[in-house]
């Protein structure tokens, strides 16, 4: 038959020792260390699992405030857009009314130059016309060698200011 050798050979005593020493061992780390060590582990599963709800959380609140942060912007975006809007409604307004103002100071002007120049016309017409008269009067005193009165320098300068045609000079005024 085969040799068994000593290490594999059944020892009924040390059997029983090692058996004994086994349960001991087992009892003592069951009592002191399996509860402590379960405990530790039960304690990390814990924080690993609300590490994950917590990361879980955390994700979904950034997905929220993302989601958030995109609606502010595009608000935003909107009301930028309205006041440019707005701008460029008030700019136009402004332009209206400054193109609006400037015009109708421009017809004022025009107009008071009108004035003054139909108000020029009038004065220098009248002036044109009293210098006809006193030089028809120096002229007639001359012509008859004598001086006359008041009703004949009238009727002399009606008759001499009804032949002369100014109406060239009125119409360059209208």
């Amino acid at each position: 038959m085969l040799a068994l050798s000593p290490l594999i050979k059944p020892i009924p005593g040390l059997m029983i020792w090692t058996l004994v020493s086994f349960g001991l061992v087992y009892w003592v780390l069951k009592r002191y260390a399996f509860g402590p060590i379960q405990r530790v582990i039960d304690e990390r599963r814990e924080r690993i699992r609300e590490s994950i709800e917590d990361a879980e959380n955390a994700r979904k609140e950034a997905r929220d405030l993302l989601e958030e942060h995109r609606s502010l912007i595009g608000q935003a975006r909107g009301q930028a857009e309205e006041i440019l809007g707005e701008a460029r409604r008030v700019a136009d307004s402004m332009r209206e009314r400054v193109r609006d103002e400037t015009e109708a100071d421009r017809q004022r002007r025009l107009e008071e130059t009108r004035r003054q120049i139909e108000a020029e016309t009038q004065r220098a017409l009248q002036q044109i016309r009293s210098e006809v008269a006193e030089l028809t009067l120096v002229a007639t005193a001359k012509v008859t060698g004598k001086v006359l009165d008041d009703a004949d320098h009238r009727r002399l300068i009606e008759d001499a200011i009804k032949d002369l045609d100014f109406s060239a000079l009125e119409e360059t005024r209208t």
